[in-house]
């Protein structure tokens, strides 16, 4: 069995998943790379926790974030109005250098004939930001996702990120938020309707 599978992964007796040796000393490598001791007291179990951290910081894998727009609900009392959840904090990583990705988005989309809980608009951006992510592609699969699930009249999102990537290495620049947006349905094709979306969600 492929011990990178979720089914493979083991627990040992304090319940922390048990991290592959080989996985420790990838970790080891790149310590000493880096210029550290991993052998140092205050190293010692860092590998251990890195992986065990990484498996959190990409759970996102592990799901499908379009089950969660599965359960919808058609009694909405007429409402026929923008549906906006706006400024939902996320932390994603980017694929190019593993630096975090910080920032907010906000997801709105126009309903057609049915809403689903405004919970699971988060659990869907948290779905594809807990995976190794560029903005650019982040942004658009929200978006696609609730257009695909929820067939809304309009499907509209905003993200605004730092990038650790640019903050920390590089031209270590700190406070550039980089702004990525997509909209389909209506707030494309309807300058209006666009102008009222984004006006609703601060842009």
């Amino acid at each position: 069995m492929n011990y990178f599978s979720p089914d493979a992964r083991l627990s040992g007796p304090d319940g922390k998943v048990m991290v592959p040796e080989d996985v420790q000393d990838a970790v080891r490598t790149l310590l000493r790379w880096a210029g550290e001791d991993p052998s140092r007291e205050g190293l010692r179990d860092t590998p251990g926790r890195v992986a065990r951290a990484w498996l959190e910081y990409c759970d996102g894998y592990e799901e499908d974030p379009g089950l969660h727009l599965a359960r919808t609900f058609e009694e909405v009392g007429g409402y026929d109005e923008i549906v906006l959840l706006r400024d939902i904090p996320f932390q994603s990583h980017c694929e190019h250098h593993l630096a975090p990705i910080t920032g907010v988005a906000s997801i709105a989309y126009l309903p057609k004939d049915r809403v689903v809980g405004i919970s699971k608009l988060a659990r869907v951006l948290q779905g594809y930001a807990h995976r190794l992510q560029v903005q650019e592609r982040l942004t658009a699969e929200v978006a696609d996702c609730i257009w695909e699930h929820l067939q809304p009249r309009g499907v509209a999102v905003v993200i605004e990120a730092q990038h650790g990537c640019m903050t920390g290495r590089g031209v270590r620049t700190p406070g550039v938020n980089m702004l990525t947006r997509r909209v389909l349905g209506c707030f494309a094709e309807d300058a209006d309707q666009r102008k009222d979306v984004f006006a609703l969600m601060g842009r």
